[in-house]
């Protein structure tokens, strides 16, 4: 008995050693955004009038698009972790594509937003930019860090996600062992709050 305890214990620690160390990782992420949005406060503070003159040249149909894009991924990357607990591997399946799809959109329209910018001359190291001032050098540095460190944690979640979908569709990943499923999940929603907190920043305020 003594022995069956023991090994139900040492099963136990590698499980919660992992999730240990997602919720580290969560918690590094949100530090690192968190000191670029205190960034972003402290240079709007000292230069409200130029952020809000560079704040106009982007598109704010386009930021609430893209909210909206990615908002629903994380709806239908929860109705993925519905799918697979119940041990439906073809809804699960569906819904991890469809994420995939829907992240891939987001992506698109990044670029698209990206390459109006820059074909203004909206970018860091521009003499257009430049020419404009430091506020708004300020502004466009911060947005394009800001929105290319999300797309590439975004990116990080496709590599993460085309696996997961693969260990489902081999059966390796099912109802009995969904727990690398969760983790990505918690991954790409926290891409999701990311973003939500970026769009006001740029787009709104």
């Amino acid at each position: 008995m003594s022995q069956s305890l023991s090994m139900t214990g040492n099963l136990s620690k590698p499980k919660e050693t992992s999730l240990s160390g997602v919720w580290l990782f969560i918690f590094i992420e949100l530090l690192l955004f968190a000191g670029l949005f205190l960034l972003y406060a402290v240079y709007r503070y000292k230069n409200g009038m130029a952020f809000d003159l560079a704040a106009s040249e982007l598109s704010v149909a386009s930021g609430v698009w893209n909210t909206i894009i990615i908002l629903s991924g994380s709806l239908v990357m929860a109705f993925a972790s519905i799918a697979i607990r119940k041990g439906n591997k073809m809804a699960a399946l569906f819904w991890l594509l469809g994420v995939l799809f829907i992240g891939f959109m987001f992506l698109v329209n990044r670029y698209f937003e990206w390459k109006g910018r820059i074909d203004f001359g909206l970018f860091p190291g521009s003499e257009e930019l430049a020419r404009l001032g430091h506020g708004d050098v300020l502004f466009f540095g911060l947005y394009f860090f800001m929105t290319g460190l999300h797309a590439l944690h975004l990116l990080a979640g496709f590599v993460v996600l085309i696996y997961v979908t693969s260990k489902v569709n081999s059966n390796s990943l099912g109802a009995n062992n969904y727990a690398l499923l969760d983790k990505t999940g918690t991954y790409w929603h926290l891409a999701t709050l990311i973003w939500v907190l970026i769009f006001p920043l740029f787009y709104l305020l």
